[in-house]
């Protein structure tokens, strides 16, 4: 008996040995699965909500990055200070900060920071120092283009600025109070901003909106992704003190390259206009109409002659997207439009009478009325 005794105790110990072995085989395996399916891109781990207790606080490891020397090293080396001396004497200087967007010296900055005319002084990264000409701004978009005469210079990528997400990290690289190479790190706040400071019944405002520290000197600096992409030119912060609050504003990249592209090759922006006058749906909207969301942009009028009323665009229309991009307010909605040239065309998700539907091939026209 005593034997026997013996003999299950070892049995025991041995099958809870081997229970135990591939529990942590079977617990590896599946971590090293998941880690080779997950995208090197995506830093959230998941967390089943549904299985969680009441009020247990989430246990993920969200992704935070150890710093941002790699991404830092590479935008400060594409970030300019923009110096403008007044016309004469009595003007003051002002400043500013810019993108170097192409290898032979072209610089995208923001109107405002150079419409006071006068001489425009380039300092780079290296201390160089150029003289720049202004080959074209837009006070539609706050955005201007700088030349200067230099060569095998290190541009910014353009980042997709549709793909930008609330959330997401972002530096600020500017020369605030005439600090050259400053930067500052935050996370996207919001999109599609229309804080009203662009005056004019054309003006485009649609702005990525990041916490990130920016400060008077900023202006016209770099928004970027963590891969060193720009994803938007800092333009403007919403303060009652005139300092940095925590709410800082940026151009979105997609509409700075197309500004930029016809800034070059006209002078000037070729701004394209659907012809309709709109607002953003709201509640009381959205219950007159039987919408399921409080998105869209309600056509209140559409003009004679403009390319939506030849495509047979309708009063009462909501327009919920452009080419398949979401358009769920007025400033993205202008956005998108405001990213092609007259004459172009684009396609339209509507909802009409409850019923969606697209309206393709709309001619875009200028704002003078022609395409």
């Amino acid at each position: 008996m005593k034997k026997i005794g013996i003999a299950i105790a070892a049995s025991l110990v041995l099958n809870a040995a081997f229970t135990l072995f591939l529990f942590n085989s079977l617990k590896t395996s599946m971590l090293e699965s998941s880690s080779e399916q997950a995208s090197p891109n995506v830093h959230l781990a998941s967390y089943d909500y549904g299985t969680a207790p009441i009020n247990e606080k989430p246990t993920s490891n969200f992704y935070i990055p150890e710093d941002f020397v790699e991404t830092a090293n590479i935008v400060t080396q594409a970030v300019v200070n923009i110096n403008v001396t007044g016309r004469n004497a009595s003007e003051p200087s002002s400043g500013g900060s810019g993108v170097i967007v192409s290898q032979d010296g072209y610089i995208i900055t923001n109107n405002h920071v150079i419409e006071g005319g006068g001489k425009v002084e380039v300092s780079l990264n290296n201390k160089r120092i150029y003289r720049a000409s202004v080959v074209g701004k837009d006070p539609y978009t706050d955005l201007a283009l700088l030349k200067i005469d230099a060569t095998g210079l290190k541009p910014l990528v353009y980042a997709n600025s549709d793909n930008v997400q609330v959330g997401q990290w972002v530096l600020a690289v500017g020369n605030p109070f005439n600090l050259t190479s400053t930067v500052t790190a935050g996370i996207v706040s919001a999109k599609g901003r229309d804080i009203n400071i662009l005056q004019g019944l054309y003006t485009i405002e649609s702005f990525i909106q990041t916490d990130a520290v920016v400060n008077p000197g900023n202006s016209g600096g770099a928004l970027v992704n963590m891969r060193g992409e720009l994803v938007g030119i800092n333009a403007a912060i919403m303060s009652e003190t005139g300092a940095y609050e925590g709410y800082s504003f940026a151009i979105p990249s997609n509409l700075v390259q197309k500004i930029m592209l016809d800034l070059k090759e006209f002078g000037s922006a070729q701004r394209a206009i659907l012809g309709v006058r709109i607002k953003d749906v709201d509640n009381e909207i959205a219950a007159d109409f039987n919408l399921g969301n409080v998105e869209g942009v309600l056509v209140r009028t559409v003009d004679a002659g403009s390319g939506a009323e030849e495509a047979g665009l309708e009063m009462n229309d909501i327009i919920i997207g452009v080419n398949g991009v979401k358009t769920a307010s007025v400033p993205e909605l202008q956005e998108q439009i405001a990213r092609f040239r007259p004459g172009d065309t684009v396609a339209l998700d509507i909802i009409r009478n409850g019923k969606r539907i697209k309206k393709s091939n709309i001619v875009l026209r200028s704002m003078s009325g022609e395409d």
